[in-house]
């Protein structure tokens, strides 16, 4: 596969770059920056040095879907639309890192406060919740926190037994970007927690969206995110209050059931830890019933830059193309 990116100066082009490097179907032809043009691509992605001699480019959709089957935009939220209809219409395959088309466009305008430009459906790539990727020519690739909020509740909405979840999400300074910030500055971070946009993050109305997929009765949901002084990884608890009491052997069949046969995600005996899955394209989810209520706690922990977002990128790419979903992914996290 002839492979295209659009924006790969950014974490998650270095990212998509990283793990296509070991692909053994993959053949990157053309990564784009304008700030960049002509500089090597590995001066500005230092740990690709002797993995890639391209350098950054200015090129235009049409140029780029020439020498690519398939394209990732890794570009800010409201550029994307302004490249998929051309990289379409030129007929490749494209899938989408921004949060451009992961939303209706009412929605995505209410909530990015950006008027949508090209309001076309695409499908939502969380495989595991969303199995007709492998159909699809067109992915919008999902947020970080979405991926492992979902991720963590969808069993039980699917079951329709959400009452109300609440999740709380802490990540990694990586998931803030490339571009230094007064969040990301080292003496604000450092042996610090950032709890931020607390009741209005916009990653909510993914979360939003699949859950009310799974189970459309379901009203009430929340979301609040933290920032914490690690570079990689998303930890989320999500507190689900569920419409009876179940005891831990039946939420262990219902997340036995639901995700068997998907093999990035580890259902695991005990709290799962972001050193386990860092770098790496697996979400380990594990719980605890809180006897007595009808509360389950639910962790889950993924790779922001993998699982939540580049590594899952190329996993819908290998649907789309019908090759093993693990194909160039099947890696596990860096420890310690």
């Amino acid at each position: 596969m002839d492979i295209g990116i659009i924006g790969g100066s950014g974490y998650t082009g270095g990212e998509l770059l990283r793990l296509l490097s070991g692909h053994p179907e993959a053949n990157v032809t053309a990564v784009t920056s304008r700030s960049r043009k002509g500089q090597k691509v590995s001066d500005t992605h230092t740990h690709l040095r002797k993995i890639y001699d391209l350098d950054f480019e200015d090129l235009g959709a049409e140029d780029v879907a020439a020498r690519a089957d398939i394209v990732f935009t890794a570009v800010p939220h409201g550029t994307a639309m302004q490249v998929v209809p051309a990289l379409l219409d030129a007929g490749v395959k494209v899938i989408d890192l921004s949060a451009d088309y992961r939303l209706k466009a009412e929605i995505f305008e209410k909530v990015y406060k950006i008027k949508h430009t090209d309001p076309r459906d695409a499908v939502y790539g969380i495989p595991e919740l969303h199995p007709e990727v492998a159909e699809q020519s067109f992915i919008a690739n999902p947020g970080c926190y979405p991926t492992g909020a979902s991720l963590a509740a969808a069993p039980l909405a699917a079951a329709g037994l959400i009452e109300l979840a609440i999740f709380d999400s802490k990540s990694g300074i990586s998931g803030a970007g490339a571009e230094p910030t007064e969040v990301s500055h080292y003496p604000n971070m450092a042996e610090n927690i950032q709890a931020y946009k607390l009741t209005s993050h916009r990653h909510r109305a993914e979360i939003v969206q699949e859950l009310t997929r799974l189970e459309p009765g379901l009203k009430k949901i929340s979301f609040t995110p933290h920032v914490i002084p690690s570079v990689r990884g998303i930890l989320t608890t999500a507190h689900i209050f569920v419409k009876r009491e179940l005891s831990a052997e039946e939420v262990n069949g219902i997340y036995g059931d639901f995700y068997q046969d998907k093999p990035f995600i580890r259902l695991i005996k005990g709290i799962p830890m972001l050193g386990s899955v860092r770098g790496s394209n697996f979400c380990d989810i594990g719980f605890e019933v809180d006897k007595g209520s009808n509360r389950i706690v639910i962790i889950s922990a993924i790779d922001n830059l993998v699982k939540g977002a580049s590594g899952q990128a190329i996993q819908n790419m290998n649907l789309i193309f019908g090759i093993p979903e693990t194909t160039g992914l099947w890696t596990p996290g860096i420890a310690p």
